[in-house]
């Protein structure tokens, strides 16, 4: 199926979403379409999937022209968009989500059940995934949220799937099945437009590009002729000074500002570590390690045993968060979306919920304190909105991470961790984020950042802990974090050589 857009213009109100673009997907290609938040990406596929009108401009398939009044038009001409906000329902089953406005009945009227979990089992088994079709939602996972999302894009034929940020939440080999089966489609004649900030991906699975930037198309190739450096510097319009984290500062000292002994929990087990005043340590590991565990452990979101001191001071391991935060433990979560902000409150609320729950005095929140908080961190963290009153969902996902931070800077949090915080955000915000995070160690601030990406651990960190099965299996000094020695250690590779020189070592005596 050949699509042609054709000086799209979309505009909310007086803001130009998307200004004039042609855009192209070609029969049997993986596009992949970049630019940062905000740039028009999303606004420019959700008109080719038919989720809104253009303003102006017109769309054809296959020469014809087309104009869809609701996103059912468009799955009938067979183009699926799989969005990156999950648009689950979490009360039904997962076989009723996956064929949600699209049941198979009976002769009778009735649901067939039988065949929609059959159908269900048959992607899923294809996809290499073992999720239970009559499992709740409520149940799952992110990860298997957005399984359930691509298995729901694949049950149907489509000419043409659209995927916005599909990888966010999913394991490396999920996503590395995801791009077999991608190929697989694409053989069969399906073409993808996939969106996505992570670079490995993109050259790996993708054919061709389209750049955005400020709702306009500002470049078209093919991946094969650019690398990454290039194509990013198109995305932002300036030129990145990578090298100016190869001499990172350190601004630990000699205060401890967080000790843990013997920490254990689901998934983890024995952790010990000291976090200095201005020290960044990264913490590191594969899918299993125990890594989001841990995260969710040290900010009382589940329960622990063993020792944590708090600038010299016991607390119980076992204690729930709202002790953590009076103790003066923040945490930016993974899973922004689902985890970090409240998306029926506006970014002034958002923005106050820490202090609201830690240090507010008083019956009722006054407007005026409000609005001074957020002036305050708006321009301490170059925060992007029109109107703070607005809902926080109106933000770029960098900018509501950005009020994340915020809510836990107005709380006066000393001890801040940070788990998978660039998820889901463009590369030039990802770069005011790490800057952020240097600054905060710079202020004396303590700083954990949980991530499973070795450029940004690279950039931030003073040293990073590898953990392997739930345990420490290497502490790496800021001169021995490469990539080589993370994914060494990650895989455990050590104690299997560490095994074999033993056994070498049994046989030679």
């Amino acid at each position: 199926m050949l699509v042609e857009m054709k000086g799209i213009v979309k505009t909310f109100g007086p803001v130009v979403a998307v200004d004039h673009v042609d855009f192209t997907v070609y029969p049997r290609e993986i596009r992949g379409l970049l630019g940062e938040n905000g740039a028009g990406k999303t606004t420019l596929m959700n008109v080719l999937a038919g989720t809104f009108p253009p303003t102006e401009g017109e769309i054809y398939i296959d020469g014809k022209k087309v104009q869809f009044s609701n996103s059912l038009q468009a799955i009938k001409m067979g183009i699926r968009f799989i969005h990156q906000e999950i648009s689950l329902c979490n009360d039904l089953k997962v076989f009723e989500n996956m064929f949600l406005a699209e049941e198979i009945l009976l002769p009778n009227g009735l649901l067939n059940k039988k065949e929609m979990i059959k159908r269900a089992t048959e992607v899923f088994n294809r996809m290499q995934v073992n999720i239970n079709p009559e499992e709740l939602v409520w149940n799952l996972q992110p990860a298997e949220k957005q399984l359930v999302e691509i298995a729901r894009a694949l049950l149907f034929k489509s000419d043409l799937i659209i995927m916005d940020e599909p990888s966010t939440a999913l394991t490396t080999k999920d996503i590395e099945r995801l791009f077999v089966i991608m190929r697989q489609l694409k053989s069969e004649g399906v073409s993808f437009i996939y969106i996505s900030h992570k670079m490995p991906e993109l050259f790996e699975v993708c054919d061709t590009f389209s750049v955005m930037r400020d709702g306009k198309l500002v470049a078209e190739g093919n991946f094969s002729d650019v690398n990454e450096q290039e194509i990013t510097e198109l995305m932002i319009g300036r030129q990145l000074a990578e090298e100016e984290f190869s001499h990172k500062p350190c601004y630990r000292t000699d205060e401890i500002a967080l000790s843990v002994r013997n920490l254990s929990g689901p998934g983890f087990q024995n952790i010990s570590f000291d976090l200095h005043r201005g020290e960044i340590i990264a913490i590191t590991g594969l899918q299993g390690s125990g890594r989001d565990s841990l995260a969710d452990a040290l900010f009382g979101a589940i329960p622990s045993s063993g020792e944590i001191e708090i600038f010299g001071k016991k607390i119980n391991p076992e204690s729930g968060i709202i002790d953590r935060m009076k103790s003066g433990i923040a945490m930016v979560p993974r899973s922004r979306k689902e985890r970090g902000i409240l998306n029926d409150l506006s970014i002034y609320d958002n923005l106050y919920m820490a202090h609201l729950n830690t240090k507010h005095k008083g019956l009722l929140i006054q407007p005026k304190d409000q609005k001074e908080r957020f002036k305050r961190q708006q321009e301490s963290l170059s925060i992007k909105t029109d109107d703070p009153k607005n809902p926080i969902t109106s933000l770029s996902g960098g900018n509501q991470q950005k009020i994340i931070l915020g809510r836990w800077l107005e709380a006066d949090a000393e001890i801040i961790l940070f788990d998978n915080p660039t998820q889901g955000i463009d590369v030039g915000t990802k770069f005011e984020i790490y800057h952020l995070i240097l600054n905060l160690a710079k202020q004396g601030k303590a700083i954990i950042v949980f991530s499973s990406e070795f450029p940004e651990i690279f950039k931030v960190a003073d040293s990073c802990i590898v953990l392997f099965k739930g345990n420490i299996n290497a502490r790496l000094s800021r001169e021995e974090i490469t990539e080589r020695n993370i994914m060494y250690y990650s895989t455990g590779a050590n104690l299997e050589a560490e095994k074999n020189d033993k056994c070498d070592s049994k046989k030679l005596s």
